[in-house]
């Protein structure tokens, strides 16, 4: 019975510590090599065939500000805009106004991150000026990404779809790591618990 005691919460522990290793693995497998780094991931890229239009390169130099244009196809849907600095860091800083060609204003943001997403209620086929200015101290690079009515977009029922590719085994891993976390900790405290029966057993002796 001491036995058993001594192997139940290393047994249970190493099981744990086995689904965090293939939670890891997974996670290793299924995200590119170097994503630790921010400025890596690439939105247009991930999202692939989710965007009806994503600009050039768009370079800012310090208190400048730099334009991108897009005409909508059609009426009375949700626009999703985005702007990515796709070399980002700490104090970048940007305002983004968006007007269309008679000068009505849609809104005006502020980005601080590397990301930003906004939604556009479109009434009527429109053409849409981006006026993006930087307010950080240094060059900036980004691109503008367009998506005409996404909650209608078949990017993400794509089988072919490159982020699907990456959601389900996440969720997988995730899943993983959590159960193996709990199951090691479980295991910790079956051994704790039974070293201190022991030792108890022991001192009764």
């Amino acid at each position: 019975i001491l036995f058993k005691m001594k192997k139940r919460g290393p047994i249970i522990g190493v099981f744990g510590l086995m689904l965090v290793a293939i939670s890891i693995s997974i996670m290793v497998s299924v995200l590119p090599a170097n994503m630790t780094d921010r400025n890596s991931l690439y939105i247009p890229s991930m999202f692939e065939g989710m965007f009806n239009q994503v600009s050039d390169k768009i370079t800012i130099f310090p208190g400048e500000s730099g334009y991108f244009s897009y005409g909508t196809k059609s009426s009375n849907i949700s626009l999703l805009w985005g702007v990515q600095i796709i070399d980002f860091q700490d104090g970048d800083n940007l305002s983004i106004s968006i007007s269309n060609i008679f000068g009505d204003k849609y809104g005006n943001f502020s980005q601080d991150n590397s990301v930003i997403f906004e939604m556009l209620d479109i009434v009527k086929s429109d053409s849409l000026n981006f006026e993006i200015q930087n307010h950080g101290s240094r060059t900036v690079n980004l691109v503008v990404m367009i998506s005409e009515d996404p909650d209608n977009s078949d990017a993400f029922t794509n089988p072919n779809f490159p982020l699907r590719n990456t959601i389900v085994p996440l969720v997988i891993s995730a899943l993983l790591l959590i159960f193996g976390i709990i199951i090691l900790i479980v295991g910790i405290i079956l051994y704790l618990i039974d070293w201190k029966n022991i030792q108890n057993n022991k001192k009764n002796y």
